[in-house]
């Protein structure tokens, strides 16, 4: 009988994570995305020892393609942000620009 790949669920579940990460400015995006990508990694290469032992590696496909696709959204949002950090002229002109979209309630 075949047993589950080790963290196969946990795989999937850090990809989409990254994923949905990349709208907190990145950072836990990519966090998740590299998470994803080392633990199917290490899946990949168990599952390849010994195919024959071993069920749900789709999971870890899809959640190792997911970690990438949320790694580079996440570094890309994470570097935008950056990018306007810093030429918006810092911290301060990010909140005034807040209390403008949002009103005083922010």
């Amino acid at each position: 009988m075949k047993e589950k790949l080790p963290n196969s669920t946990l795989i999937l579940v850090f990809g989409i994570l990254s994923i949905i990460g990349c709208c907190c400015y990145g950072l836990l995006g990519i966090i998740f995305g590299i998470l994803a990508i080392v633990l199917a990694n290490k899946a990949k290469e168990l599952y390849y020892a010994n195919p024959e032992l071993y069920m749900g590696y789709e999971n870890v496909k899809t959640g190792r393609i997911l970690g990438i696709i949320g790694l580079i959204l996440s570094v890309l949002s994470f570097v935008s942000g950056l990018i306007f950090f810093f030429t918006a002229g810092g911290l301060d002109a990010m909140w005034e620009m807040q209390r403008e979209i949002y009103g005083n309630g922010f």
